[in-house]
């Protein structure tokens, strides 16, 4: 096996505040293959969020470590790319000088970097519309400058925490496509945080059930290999998918609202 891109080693996270504190996670145990597409899916409260903030180098864990590229995290990284559920585009910015603020926070926009960014909006089926302005696009194409945004800085690895999940279903179902198809081209290292079980499972190679009562991993998943291979709109279709969405529909029920006595 590849020596992991992404690693959690004995992890544990407490949020303190004026009330106490609080066990988010713990005792996490996870490593992630370079060019693997991962999902963490789990009921609310499970830690999903705080365990993909803690690989983006948002804070530190309370206990254990985090490893990106066999390099304990620190803080933020280029190596790590972020794509939340809103898009944060500057409306007062055209849609090409907005794929281009991940280079000009870095120091890197130039002519080069800027002839990437005009490939990437034609990549992502934006081409010609640079010179437009946010409120011009529908939440799909805004969803697409956004992973633009952060595929031009080049990271080894995308985070990606819910970033389909305000869009129509069709819409959502096509950038599912153009996100698993991008990535896998690229052979970029993803995890995905989602509340949808049929998207984790038709977008994956590998399917982590949390618990919550504090957050740990019940169970991992992983997805059969005609179905990695498929598009998520025509994995859904595979006769096996069922069988794969049931395994993690029990799994995740099993474990909702249960708390510390399940544990993965």
């Amino acid at each position: 096996m590849n020596e992991p891109v992404m690693s959690l080693k004995d992890v544990s996270h407490v949020y303190v505040n004026d009330k106490g504190a609080s066990l988010a996670l713990e005792n996490i145990h996870l490593d992630i293959a370079p060019g693997e597409f991962v999902s963490l899916v789990g009921p609310s409260g499970c830690g999903k969020t705080t365990l993909l903030s803690l690989l983006a180098g948002l804070f530190p864990p309370t206990l254990g470590s985090v490893t990106v590229g066999g390099r304990s995290v620190q803080g933020p990284s280029p190596a790590v790319g972020y794509m939340l559920q809103q898009d944060f585009l500057f409306p007062w910015r055209t849609i090409r000088d907005n794929a281009a603020i991940g280079l000009e926070i870095a120091g890197r926009r130039n002519e080069k970097t800027m002839a990437a960014v005009d490939h990437w909006l034609g990549e992502l089926g934006l081409e010609g519309n640079g010179g437009r302005y946010p409120h011009e696009l529908s939440g799909g194409m805004r969803q697409r400058v956004a992973l633009a945004r952060t595929l031009v800085t080049e990271p080894d690895v995308l985070l990606l925490d819910e970033p389909f999940s305000a869009l129509d279903l069709h819409i959502k179902l096509q950038l599912e496509d153009l996100v698993q198809h991008t990535l896998a081209r690229l052979g970029k290292t993803a995890v995905l945080v989602t509340h949808d079980l049929a998207e984790a499972a038709a977008m994956s190679d590998r399917v982590i059930v949390l618990g919550k009562g504090p957050g740990h991993i019940r169970r991992e998943v992983s997805i059969a290999e005609p179905i990695r291979q498929a598009p998520p709109t025509e994995a859904r279709r595979m006769a096996q998918f069922q069988s794969v969405f049931d395994q993690l529909w029990a799994e995740f029920n099993d474990g909702d609202g249960k708390g510390g006595d399940q544990h993965g």
